[in-house]
């Protein structure tokens, strides 16, 4: 049994972690501040030690490491729209606070580290699938932050000799993803847009792609990321290896939820890609990685997680 810290472990990717995690007999703190966590989340998961704190501050931070062999750092503000509108807010939450991690585990004996990394750091490079060492070419504050945490990560490793990994997300949906913000991910406002007999909205024409992963296949990356030995001071992209356009994705769910329901085109939003698909070569090589859930079975447990969400809502 290993001890695990999850930062933003009250999060969407980060509560997947944790519930993972006690699954295999591990030990699990999550260290979260709930500006876009929910204590909630983890609710359902016995065993959870949970730290309520802003990693932003050294001192949380330092406390937070306290005793663990391994970080899986998920904590962020993971928004686009959001950093091109708060830029100083997101970057204190993406930077800052990943820097003082990192000093924290290092200082304390720390294993490893896995970043959450992002494929948005590849901006609108015409070149697909992405591989890892291709050029960056950040569009968004985001993207940036993103960028500069992995390089912090790297850094570390080759200056300090403290392990991490940079594992870069691409579209991540699934269960307990939050669909009550403009910020939120395409599928969660999809799904819920779908089930209430909305019109969901797309900016752009929606030709564009994604390679959508569900959150299973991300946990599956990350847990092996933590042990694989070849994997330190490497960024490796963990996703499915296809991209779906944002119509035929709607397409589909409507196929799945039995509904006909036309989008709403909006303009296209400042820092948005056109095109995204990993090339997952690399996670395969090094981490044994091979995505087990599929685009359209993760989109069943997603949309039946928001319809029983949705239910025990209204009974409220």
């Amino acid at each position: 049994m290993a001890s695990y810290l999850v930062t933003g472990g009250a999060g969407f990717i980060g509560s997947h972690l944790a519930e993972e995690l006690v699954r295999r007999g591990h030990r699990v703190r999550v260290v979260d501040s709930l500006i876009t966590g929910k204590r909630r989340n983890l609710d359902h998961i016995s065993g959870v030690e949970f730290l309520e704190g802003d990693l932003a501050e050294t001192n949380v931070a330092a406390r937070a490491v306290e005793g663990m062999d391994y970080v899986l750092h998920q904590a962020a503000i993971p928004s686009v729209p959001r950093s091109v509108k708060d830029p100083i807010t997101s970057n204190r939450a993406n930077i800052d606070a990943s820097l003082n991690i990192l000093v924290a585990a290092r200082d304390a004996g720390v294993r490893r580290l896995v970043y959450a990394g992002s494929s948005s750091v590849y901006g609108d490079t015409p070149t697909l699938p992405k591989r890892e060492d291709m050029p960056p070419n950040p569009l968004s504050p985001y993207a940036l932050q993103k960028l500069v945490a992995e390089q912090y990560c790297q850094m570390f490793t080759r200056l300090y000799g403290f392990e991490t990994v940079t594992i870069r997300y691409f579209n991540v949906f699934g269960p307990r993803q939050d669909p009550g913000s403009p910020y939120s991910g395409v599928i969660s406002l999809f799904s819920t847009a779908l089930l209430e007999g909305r019109q969901p909205t797309i900016y752009g024409d929606g030709a564009q792609t994604r390679d959508f992963t569900y959150v299973a296949n991300v946990v599956d990356g990350v847990l092996r990321a933590s042990e694989a030995p070849d994997a330190a001071g490497e960024v490796i992209n963990v996703a499915c290896g296809t991209r779906i356009s944002l119509n035929d994705l709607l397409r589909v769910m409507n196929g799945i939820v039995g509904t006909n329901i036309q989008a709403i085109y909006e303009k296209e939003r400042a820092g948005d890609v056109r095109d995204s698909q990993a090339d997952i070569t690399k996670a395969r090589t090094l981490l044994g990685y091979q995505p087990i859930v599929s685009l359209e079975e993760g989109l069943k447990h997603t949309l039946d997680w928001c319809r029983a969400e949705a239910a025990a809502t209204a009974g409220r």
